[in-house]
């Protein structure tokens, strides 16, 4: 298990209001950062990861939109077990593709959004790096919740 697997099971225990309210004034609640990994984790597994199979270039979509879908799925009466549960088992499923890919496969350059390289660091857009911007993205938001969570 991972440390965002771990820090999402001990979310287990938080109250329902601890768990809806917003982390911050004009943010979102736990759960929807807990909805968003998923959402995230469900796009690499169900179009990234088949596209770098395939050696076809990488799309994402826009932001905002996508992300606000992973707000609709928290508030949309799922229970913060069964959330919980979604998440960890969709991370348990890509990293399983992951690391059943090959280190060539990884590592191999692929545009992004007609992009072959990273605007802010100049690195070839690869599996491998897409991940690392995820893992970096993850702990932003576990942070967040730590944070949330320590007031």
């Amino acid at each position: 298990m991972n440390d965002k697997n771990l820090m999402v099971e001990s979310l287990k225990g938080l109250s329902e209001v601890e768990w809806k309210r917003p982390i911050t004034e004009g943010k979102w609640s736990i759960s929807e950062i807990v909805s968003h990994f998923m959402n995230w984790d469900n796009y690499l597994i169900s179009n990234i990861v088949p596209s770098v199979k395939k050696e076809e270039p990488l799309g994402f979509p826009e932001f905002d939109s996508f992300n606000n879908l992973a707000s609709i799925y928290a508030k949309s009466g799922i229970s913060q077990s069964n959330l919980i549960d979604e998440v960890i088992l969709t991370r348990y499923h890509l990293v399983k593709e992951l690391v059943d890919m090959p280190e060539e496969v990884i590592t191999k350059s692929l545009p992004v959004n007609g992009v072959t390289y990273c605007p802010h660091t100049g690195e070839p857009y690869s599996l491998r790096y897409i991940i690392k911007e995820f893992i970096e993205h993850d702990q932003h938001h576990i942070q967040q919740i730590k944070s949330a969570l320590s007031k």
